[in-house]
């Protein structure tokens, strides 16, 4: 995977990988930025437009660290589970009269 400057690069933001460097932002946290982030980082709109497209697109590209960690198919039990369940029902005096009136 690239490294946050390479990817700046990429996208034609290059100038800004010292303030995303200083700042401690990779790509691991790029997707969550927000516009208000940028604008604090001093990016002028159109750059920003231009991060948040391509920070959106590279989210789609990159799967998620855990999904390598689950399983892809929920293991299959061969017996049927019994749960217990309480139900309650609760009438009130004259709520047929006050719920005909509203």
């Amino acid at each position: 995977m690239p490294d946050i400057g390479d990817w700046l690069a990429s996208i034609r933001l290059e100038p800004y990988r010292q303030i995303f460097l200083k700042n401690g932002i990779d790509l691991d946290v790029v997707d969550e930025l927000t516009d208000a982030d940028l604008k604090e980082l001093g990016l002028p709109l159109g750059d920003r437009k231009r991060f948040l497209r391509a920070a959106a697109t590279l989210a789609r590209q990159s799967p998620p660290p855990t999904a390598a960690l689950r399983p892809s198919v929920s293991p299959i039990r061969s017996e049927a589970e019994r749960r217990q369940l309480t139900v309650m029902f609760c009438d009130l005096v004259g709520s047929t009269a006050l719920s005909a009136r509203l």
